[in-house]
């Protein structure tokens, strides 16, 4: 072969490769995922996978104590330790410009990871989830009468250790899967109920925050966080809400990687 055609040829993928290198890809995003009471990282499965077969980079922790890391169960177990376990995969996995998106009972570590590592944070969102402020416990943000029913029930059938879980008819979902959702709850660690989340700034910690809520049944226990979201629109703050269940991401994964997508 021609010397002179080969460094041609050279000369060409080099300035090919220079012209890609100044011309920026289409990135996907970052998503953190934080599951609610019972769950696990798991409960995450299909609307996870959906959004990285669309490039999405997406992180789906199980917090202490549940799901796969069951048999850490303990009393000790406390809101800072859901705080830490989610902080913690931010840190391990260098992540920033992350949309940190928790449901349910996730909207407490979700408040507190923003607050502690707000430079990190692209994007907060609540998925019909408890909104805590400074200070507050989970029994704080629901509504009366849960928390002495509650405490009955860990006392009498958790060993003062977990909060069991509820009948599947609790959970309004597809028949196709309900039994594959059933088989994966765990009891939820006791303590992060009623020990308090201690925040340096008011939620949301000046990132930009949506807050979602499901109304298709609409969940009367997350009533209370959905009537202080809706107080707080503002330019960093939005309230919308979805026609779904409570369980969606397992229920109606597409229309969450929709709504997901659109943050």
């Amino acid at each position: 072969m021609d010397r002179r055609a080969v460094f041609a040829g050279a000369a060409v993928l080099a300035a090919a490769g220079a012209a890609q290198a100044q011309t920026p890809a289409t990135a996907g995003k970052t998503f953190v995922l934080v599951h609610g009471a019972w769950g696990g990282g798991w409960i995450w499965k299909f609307t996870a996978d959906g959004l990285r077969q669309k490039g999405h980079r997406v992180f789906t922790p199980t917090q202490t104590g549940l799901g796969e890391r069951r048999h850490l169960l303990a009393r000790t177990i406390s809101i800072d330790t859901f705080v830490d376990d989610i902080a913690g995969v931010l840190e391990a996995e260098e992540l920033t410009d992350v949309i940190l998106v928790g449901h349910s009972f996730g909207g407490f570590a979700v408040t507190g990871v923003a607050d502690r590592l707000p430079e990190r944070i692209r994007h907060l969102v609540y998925l019909d989830a408890l909104l805590p402020e400074n200070g507050e416990t989970a029994f704080s943000v629901l509504p009366p009468g849960i928390e002495a029913a509650r405490r009955q029930t860990v006392n009498e059938q958790g060993g003062g250790v977990a909060l069991p879980v509820p009948p599947l008819s609790a959970f309004p979902l597809p028949e196709d899967v309900r039994q594959w959702f059933g088989r994966r709850l765990a009891p939820h660690p006791f303590g992060t109920y009623d020990t308090p989340i201690r925040l340096k700034a008011p939620p949301g910690a000046g990132r930009p925050v949506t807050y979602v809520s499901y109304t298709n049944p609409a969940l009367a226990s997350i009533e209370p966080s959905r009537a202080r979201a809706r107080a707080k629109q503002g330019p960093d703050w939005r309230y919308m809400e979805l026609d779904v269940p409570h369980d969606a991401q397992a229920a109606v994964p597409a229309r969450i990687i929709a709504l997901l997508e659109g943050m």
